[in-house]
């Protein structure tokens, strides 16, 4: 098993989410081997990305971006599926941290009040 390590916005996230989606998070990571990160497969994916090799594993309805380095894993991201976010950062669009953490909650509540403004006026 790896020792995991989490960025400060993977902790954010985990911090965000309630008991059980921390267990399935934490115990989807630390449960990987060696031999999973050398073949990766439909559900753990891994790309080249600014001279870094980074892997995506699903959680349930979370993706976790993580590298490795040496014998632990480093989680730089831990991200709702189908969000922006997630596309953002799979497809390699240009993206910085400050965008990561934006977008978490203050955007999607923007979006979500956008939403049922028009809601109302329908």
């Amino acid at each position: 098993m790896f020792q995991v390590n989490f960025s400060e916005q993977s902790m954010y996230e985990l911090n965000q989410l309630d008991t059980r989606s921390q267990m399935l998070v934490i115990e989807v990571v630390s449960t990987l081997k060696q031999e999973q990160l050398d073949n990766p497969n439909e559900e753990l994916g891994r790309f080249n990305r600014d001279n870094k090799i980074y892997y995506r594993v699903r959680a349930g309805e979370f993706r976790i971006y993580f590298e490795q380095i040496n014998e632990s894993l480093f989680a730089h991201y831990i991200l709702h599926k189908n969000t922006l976010s997630d596309f953002i950062f799979r497809f390699k669009l240009p993206y910085s941290q400050e965008f990561m953490i934006e977008q978490h909650d203050s955007f999607w509540k923007y979006l979500e009040s956008l939403r049922h403004k028009g809601d109302i006026k329908n």
